[in-house]
């Protein structure tokens, strides 16, 4: 298969531009109001925590365990969007002599990226004014966008539209509405999703440009690129989830047995590959769109990859 011919589509590019001029927020006038976390409440709703298979916790147990996911949560966020905001802006080069709207809207892109990502600093200088010393964030943001950024533009776009569709289907099925979730961490995340509902068009649009441009070796190798990144987040999770359930442990009252921390390990990272890649996967347009851009050898390759970590 050879290169194909994409046309640029100058209008989903102008929607999200209005869009975005529709909504637009700032971080202290709309979102945090001069307010702080309300810790008699939890950050991450049970759906996303999945604090509840979790039986041995006491309900405080489980707050606490849902305020430090939520932390992680936020911080997650604001590393990834490290290198999204870097990808956006190389491709934005693709369209400097080209489609002028198509460039405005990614460069209205990139300044939300870093706005979002400020949010984020600003979400962990709230928590940590409260909550007790010793988290510990296990990746860093630049490290982390690095290596990412390494590797394919097919691949880190496939990745990003990942990131931004599962954030749309945390906020409207999970945290919107959830009478449990701390105000001000469900208001961080309401004004998160209105500006990514844009972001993920445009992915999606940048992923198809992409994909038009290479020759079906190159998107072969792409795959294979994109399998190894989901791999590089499941390690990621893996001691982050290690991290919080040291940190979880050290600010309990009481101490667990060996098989309670072991159960609270594998509760934790399932809970983190749930909240970062499952819920990503299974969602029906990311799949759509994977579908669309590999062959069925392909989606075979990437789906015995993620076999392990979905069970």
């Amino acid at each position: 298969m050879e290169t194909t011919t994409f046309e640029i589509d100058a209008d989903r590019y102008a929607r999200c531009i209005n869009a975005s001029k529709r909504i637009r927020w700032d971080i202290d006038e709309d979102v945090i109001r001069g307010r702080e976390f309300d810790f008699s409440q939890k950050f991450l709703p049970d759906g996303l925590s999945l604090v509840n298979e979790l039986t041995f916790l006491a309900d405080a147990e489980k707050r606490l365990l849902s305020q430090i996911q939520g932390r992680t949560y936020a911080n997650i966020f604001g590393l990834v969007e490290r290198f999204i905001n870097a990808k956006v802006l190389e491709v934005s080069r693709e369209h400097w002599l080209g489609d002028q709207t198509a460039l405005e809207a990614l460069i209205r892109f990139s300044d939300e990226e870093l706005k979002h990502q400020e949010l984020f600093r600003r979400v962990e200088e709230l928590a940590a004014r409260h909550m007790p010393a010793g988290y510990v964030c296990a990746a860093d943001a630049n490290d982390v966008a690095a290596a990412v950024l390494s590797k394919s533009t097919w691949a880190v776009l496939g990745l990003t539209c990942h990131i931004e569709l599962f954030t749309q289907q945390h906020y409207r099925q999970s945290i919107d509405g959830d009478d449990e979730v701390s105000p001000l961490f469900r208001d961080v995340f309401l004004y998160h999703w209105k500006e990514e509902s844009q972001h993920a068009i445009i992915d999606e649009l940048e992923w198809r440009r992409e994909h038009a441009s290479l020759n079906a070796e190159q998107r072969d190798h792409a795959v294979d690129d994109l399998i190894e990144l989901v791999a590089a987040i499941d390690g990621i999770l893996q001691a982050q989830a290690e991290a919080d359930v040291k940190y979880f442990c050290l600010n309990c009252d009481q101490p667990f047995t060996e098989d309670e921390i072991s159960k609270l390990r594998s509760a934790m990272l399932k809970a983190y590959r749930w909240q970062y890649i499952i819920t990503g996967v299974q969602d029906p347009r990311f799949t759509g769109i994977l579908a669309e851009l590999t062959t069925d050898a392909q989606m075979e390759r990437i789906g015995a990859a993620l076999s392990p970590i979905i069970q």
